[in-house]
């Protein structure tokens, strides 16, 4: 028995399709998504520029900001359905060549063994009739967008009349498993329409969230800290953590700095603080303060060490751009007692770990380049980066800085960065004790050695005055320590 000639011609055709070039297709529309997400990206900071009004103001600046706006949401709502589309042709492909390869089989199965062609013919056609389906879909996801006929809307205004950017905003609900990669993801997805309105309804959710653009992040706490300084039934000590907050940033943008809250959690008593760009640097750097500092009482001191920092890391390697951060993202002990137990590392190493992983998921998803990341650590800071490499999955650093150390459960291979280097001053008591585990300063723990002078104290490794941030500025860019 052989195929109907009416099955045998659809067989015929069926065999016939040009399998590469649908995946040819499908490479390209993949590639234009792609391409729509990194450019809406920078059309969406440019238009967050714009609205801030620092560099442009008035009715002018207000009428560009509204049409970036919308070449955005357009540009969001086509890239969806690019993507929409491009799922569609993978299946396509996948369901055209199982039917091109049994289409074959069925025609010679007709010719050589009569028997076994209509089982095979009727798989073939199977598959066919699923890969036509994905390319109605497919179809379809596209002429939502004007395309008719493989061609595409003539120009912006005919691509608005079918593309709908109006309406109610609606933000799916935050990922339940909130991994750094999973909020990244989910953030990414929405539309920058959806994310004013998740910023404005939901500063202190966007705000804590590790894997969201620090951008976002700023304005969400940025709303929170204006909420704490203009609600007088706040604890006083709260108030006064508010105000030394909002007091230090206004005293880096005075001085022409852009400053970023990463973090903000009063009642908890953390914050993070950046001076610099998160978003775009090429160079970031985390400084984890030890006993004794709080956002209420220390963050101004902090701030200058930070600022220190970022200037090293230009003199080492000018044109690099720098963004350096205060991570109080933990409660530090408040006394030299209390220091000696590791209980307040054990519960802001973890915090430690996910910001270095939201920072690299945020750059990964937002198409900005992942930036060079280093960790200077000071005092008890060093034990919270020791216990941050416990946590599962890599330390999302490429440098540690170990400065001042009281010492350290493993050695420096533990800590999972490609660079580790330490610096312990003669005269540093606490380096010297190493009271928390292994001396980073002895040749057994494996770390790079930074150069230190005999004059310096447990508290002057940032001085500018010694040799050791320089060195660490070199650390940051990614030259030689020595």
């Amino acid at each position: 028995m052989t195929a109907p000639p009416a099955d045998e011609a659809r067989l015929r055709a069926v065999a016939a399709w040009d399998g590469p070039q649908v995946r040819r297709i499908t490479v390209v529309l993949a590639g234009t998504a792609d391409r729509l997400q990194s450019w809406r990206v920078r059309l969406e900071a440019i238009g967050r520029s714009v609205d801030s009004g620092q560099s442009w103001s008035g009715p002018a600046a207000r009428s560009a900001g509204a049409a970036l706006a919308e070449v955005a949401a357009v540009g969001f709502a086509v890239r969806v359905a690019v993507e929409a589309a491009v799922g569609d042709c993978e299946r396509l492909a996948a369901e055209a060549a199982r039917a091109a390869d049994l289409a074959e089989q069925a025609l010679a199965s007709s010719a050589l063994t009569p028997d076994a062609g209509p089982a095979a013919a009727e798989a073939a056609l199977r598959h066919a009739a699923l890969a036509a389906a994905a390319a109605e879909e497919a179809g379809a996801a596209l002429r939502a967008l004007g395309v008719r006929d493989a061609f595409a809307p003539a120009d912006f205004d005919s691509l608005l009349a079918h593309v709908p950017v109006i309406g109610p905003v609606q933000a799916p609900a935050v990922p339940s498993t909130r991994s750094p990669d999973a909020v990244s993801a989910w953030w990414a997805g929405l539309s920058s329409a959806q994310q004013r309105a998740l910023i404005s309804w939901s500063p202190a959710v966007v705000g804590a969230l590790d894997g969201v653009p620090a951008w976002a992040r700023d304005r969400a706490n940025r709303a929170l800290l204006s909420r704490a300084l203009a609600d007088p039934r706040i604890p006083t000590d709260t108030a006064r953590t508010a105000e030394s907050i909002a007091q230090t940033m206004a005293a880096e943008e005075a001085r022409g700095e852009q400053v970023q809250l990463q973090l903000l959690d009063l009642p908890g008593d953390r914050v993070v603080l950046a001076v610099g760009d998160l978003d775009t640097a090429d160079t970031v750097a985390l400084l984890v303060p030890g006993v004794g500092n709080s956002p209420g009482h220390s963050l101004g001191h902090l701030v200058r060490e930070a600022d220190d920092l970022g200037t090293a890391a230009r003199d080492a390697s000018p044109g690099t751009t720098v963004a350096t951060a205060v991570w109080l993202g933990y409660r530090p002990p408040g006394t030299v007692l209390t220091g000696a137990s590791r209980f307040a590392a054990e519960r802001g190493g973890p915090a430690l770990a996910d910001s270095l992983s939201g920072l690299a998921a945020a750059r990964a998803a937002t198409a900005t380049g992942r930036p060079r990341t280093t960790v200077v650590a000071h005092s008890y800071g060093t034990v919270v980066v020791d216990e941050a490499a416990d946590e599962p999955g890599r330390l999302a650093a490429d440098a540690v800085v170990l400065l001042g150390s009281p010492g350290m459960q493993d050695d420096a291979a533990s800590l999972e960065a490609p660079g580790v280097f330490d610096a312990a001053s003669p005269r540093d008591p606490v380096s010297s004790v190493g009271w928390l585990g292994h001396r980073t300063a002895e040749a057994s723990f494996g770390s790079t050695g930074l150069p230190v002078d005999p004059r310096m104290g447990h508290s002057d490794y940032l001085d500018p005055e010694f040799p050791t941030l320089a060195t660490i500025g070199r650390v940051m860019t990614g030259g030689r320590a020595g």
